[in-house]
């Protein structure tokens, strides 16, 4: 196959890693088809290749063997150049550790990407700002990361995900961090952006409340095989 018009498109992929003189493999012969706009859950035990598989989704990593498609496009055939482009401008990242940079306020952080991308000061500002109101946090534009709970913190973290529009939002138990109610309102968060927005989301978690509130399909991992698939 030459293209694929999925967000996001695996066919037979496999990753294996060498530790010493053992060769593990994290992933074996998957395939995943995303389409544009869905929410995908990625659930198994520890262990079991989820954040592999995210990672390899997100561009971060590549496969050992098989092929990756991204929006249509063969990812083997792209350079090192390419594929950095569009992971700055069509995928947005969450992670369960915040990451946000600790001497920056809000707005600063969330103007990083767009900083990356040559956006203006301005224009960085002035969206800046926009999201951190959509995601509830007018009232925090100027406090830094140490000022702000786990739950703010997060927010912020996706505000900065979606600073440069993108068209995936790849998330690495987003809700580890926080309380089972915040966890809840970060899910309902997620969701209305994602619905908003018409973004693809992939997430990998452990939270079942997150699972029910988000997801429209579950992916079942195991051993580094796809297990079970079901759709809400």
């Amino acid at each position: 196959m030459e293209e694929n018009k999925a967000a996001i498109a695996l066919e037979s992929v496999s990753k294996n890693y060498r530790m010493g003189n053992v060769r593990v493999q994290a992933l074996s012969k998957i395939y995943l088809t995303v389409e544009r706009g869905e929410r995908i859950a990625i659930i198994g035990p520890s262990g079991s290749g989820k954040s592999t598989l995210l990672n390899i989704m997100g561009l971060l990593d590549k496969p050992t063997s098989g092929r990756v498609f991204f929006n249509g496009k063969s990812v083997e055939r792209m350079g090192v150049d390419e594929a950095s482009a569009i992971r700055r401008d069509h995928v947005g990242f969450v992670f369960q550790q915040f990451h946000l940079i600790p001497w920056l306020n809000a707005t600063e952080n969330v103007e990083i990407p767009m900083a990356i991308a040559e956006v203006s000061g301005s224009a960085r500002r002035v969206r800046a700002r926009k999201l951190l109101e959509s995601v509830g946090l007018g009232h925090r534009l100027n406090h830094k990361p140490s000022e702000m709970s786990g739950g703010e913190q997060q927010r912020v973290a996706i505000a900065r995900a979606l600073a440069n529009k993108p068209s995936v939002i790849m998330a690495d138990e987003p809700t580890g961090n926080v309380d089972s109610r915040t966890g809840i309102e970060i899910a309902e968060l997620l969701k209305n952006v994602c619905e908003a927005g018409k973004v693809t989301l992939i997430f990998v978690t452990h939270n079942f409340d997150l699972v029910n509130v988000l997801a429209q399909r579950e992916i079942l991992l195991r051993d580094g095989t796809i297990a079970k698939e079901v759709r809400a």
